[in-house]
């Protein structure tokens, strides 16, 4: 197994990425510490890794809150005398499909707000425990927005593209401690818009372009990836476990690229 007797925690354990991730780090043998805002979901995932004969638990939290996310490092080191792997897979809602000249400056600030403090706080409570056992991995998600020049996205294309150099930042100031940081970058992903706040933020889209979200995606695959195709949750999921585990150990300060090709790096 790829993670056999890692401790993981999964921030956004309960959504669509997370929970993918979350069932795929049990699977190859962790085990996994959920956390989101909502019970109910972080317990379901949960009941799927225990069932496939994984250990997880679960917490709720708010990643905004800095006291709260350490606090919840600090438990599970206590609990498992280590943390290895440390997933942010947290969204949160915001606006698109607004032209810049018609969009707010609280609707540009919020996601890169929200998504950069959310991964400042996570990595900074994990990395205190890894720095002091020398090794450690800390993964991020990002959007093609980052890369993407056109209109209707600036806050999210922002946010990404600052939470890609966070975390190209952080791997050079944390490679000294054993630390390795890595970023994955999906395109979107059909099976996502089962998480409500994917599902809210691809309709503000979609209305504004005045599609159906089925359509857009359907344009996006046909028109803009290499493969013709959008990426899986479970493309995403084994990618991340692989990233997580000591079979990637000289991969650091990168962007895993899993857009199916509208990116090419």
């Amino acid at each position: 197994m790829l993670l056999q007797d890692k401790v993981v925690i999964v921030h956004g354990g309960g959504g669509a990425i997370g929970g993918a991730c979350a069932r795929a780090f049990g699977r190859e043998g962790a085990r996994v510490f959920l956390t989101g805002r909502t019970p109910e979901p972080l317990q379901r995932v949960a009941a799927d890794i225990v069932a496939a004969g994984g250990q997880a638990s679960c917490a709720t939290l708010d990643v905004l809150d800095p006291s709260a996310v350490r606090a919840h490092a600090d438990d599970v080191a206590a609990q498992a005398g280590r943390i290895d792997v440390c997933l942010n897979a947290v969204g949160f809602f915001h606006v698109q499909g607004i032209a810049f000249l018609d969009l707010a400056a609280d609707d540009y600030l919020h996601p890169i707000d929200h998504y950069t403090r959310a991964n400042f706080n996570t990595a900074q409570a994990a990395a205190r425990h890894m720095a002091r056992q020398r090794a450690g991995v800390l993964l991020s998600l990002s959007t093609p927005g980052a890369r993407l020049s056109g209109g209707g996205f600036l806050g999210n294309g922002v946010a990404s593209a600052a939470v890609e150099a966070f975390s190209r930042i952080l791997a050079g100031e944390l490679g000294g401690h054993g630390i390795r940081v890595i970023c994955l970058r999906p395109d979107a992903i059909p099976e996502a818009l089962a998480l409500s706040h994917s599902a809210k933020v691809f309709a503000s889209a979609a209305a504004e372009s005045g599609v159906s979200i089925e359509a857009m995606l359907a344009e996006r695959a046909a028109g803009a990836t290499l493969l013709g195709r959008l990426p899986t949750l479970a493309q995403v999921a084994d990618c991340a476990a692989f990233l997580a585990s000591d079979r990637a150990g000289a991969m650091t300060g990168t962007v895993a690229n899993l857009t199916c090709g509208s990116l090419v790096d």
